[in-house]
């Protein structure tokens, strides 16, 4: 594991414990506990996200941690969407717009950042070109298609999601969300906080994991996922998961939140990035 996604783990953990107020032998309880997890580590990043939430899930008697976050970024994004829905739909381009938007939902990540500006960040994805730039190949890819699987990110962010999937128009698309609360990715809650059963088939991974690890998943998905043949990918979390697939069936929508993942990809840190598997594994 690279030293900086520790930290960038580190510091998810300390907001955490400040918000809860971990004191005295709670809080020395997981910090004996996280030592121990972290001593000769070779777990994925996720796979650490998920125990270090069971874990204070355990301690504080909290299901979902990020909940209010999760219901704060929903309605930001609810708003935003009723004042993007009709200029996507009267662009000159509504899908690079729709994909645009659903890109810069990414950046309501409380993994990766305790504050987020999403406003400025739609502004500035409105006139960045993709720094790796597949849309016209998801476009062909499209148009060819059966069967869409769709792979949720984080609460908020499928409120554009939501948005894309209506401009995409496609016939069969099945939205697939996390099996449980973990940090503030997107459930089956959030999903129907988007209405997103309006224009997709929505399930759940099984997994409360932050990516999509398919042999772990429940049967329904890995069902989905063999039957797909188009699959969007969102998020860094997910592309963590699936890029040692190679499988040209996925495009990878997301912002290169962090260096590691920027250096990974070859593009600048907060880039936008529309990608293919056939060219860039």
């Amino acid at each position: 594991m690279d030293p900086r996604c520790i930290e960038c783990v580190e510091r998810s953990n300390r907001r955490l414990i400040g918000k809860y107020n971990l004191q005295g032998e709670a809080a020395e309880r997981f910090n004996t506990w996280y030592a121990s997890q972290l001593a000769g580590t070779t777990q994925p990043t996720v796979e650490l996200q998920r125990a270090i939430t069971r874990r204070l899930t355990e301690i504080t008697g909290i299901a979902d941690l990020y909940a209010e976050e999760k219901r704060v970024s929903n309605q930001l994004a609810l708003e935003l969407c009723e004042e993007w829905r009709p200029r996507v739909k009267q662009a000159a381009d509504p899908l690079t717009l729709a994909l645009k938007l659903a890109i810069a939902g990414n950046i309501m990540d409380y993994g990766a950042h305790d504050h987020f500006d999403l406003e400025a960040t739609i502004s500035r994805v409105i006139t960045t070109p993709f720094a790796i730039d597949h849309s016209q190949r998801l476009r062909e890819r499209l148009g060819k298609s059966a069967r869409l699987l769709y792979l949720a990110d984080n609460a908020g962010e499928i409120v554009f999601d939501k948005l894309l999937i209506e401009t995409l128009g496609h016939p069969d698309v099945t939205v697939v969300v996390r099996g449980g609360p973990v940090l503030n990715d997107a459930t089956l809650a959030d999903a129907h906080t988007a209405a997103m059963e309006q224009v997709a088939s929505v399930i759940s991974s099984g997994l409360a994991l932050p990516s999509t690890h398919v042999q772990q998943s429940s049967d329904e998905l890995q069902q989905h996922f063999r039957q797909a043949d188009l699959i969007i990918a969102k998020g860094q979390g997910n592309l963590e998961g699936l890029i040692e697939r190679n499988d040209p069936r996925i495009f990878f929508l997301l912002m290169a939140k962090c260096d590691v993942m920027a250096e990974k990809l070859g593009v600048n840190k907060g880039s936008f990035i529309v990608m293919n598997q056939t060219d860039n594994v």
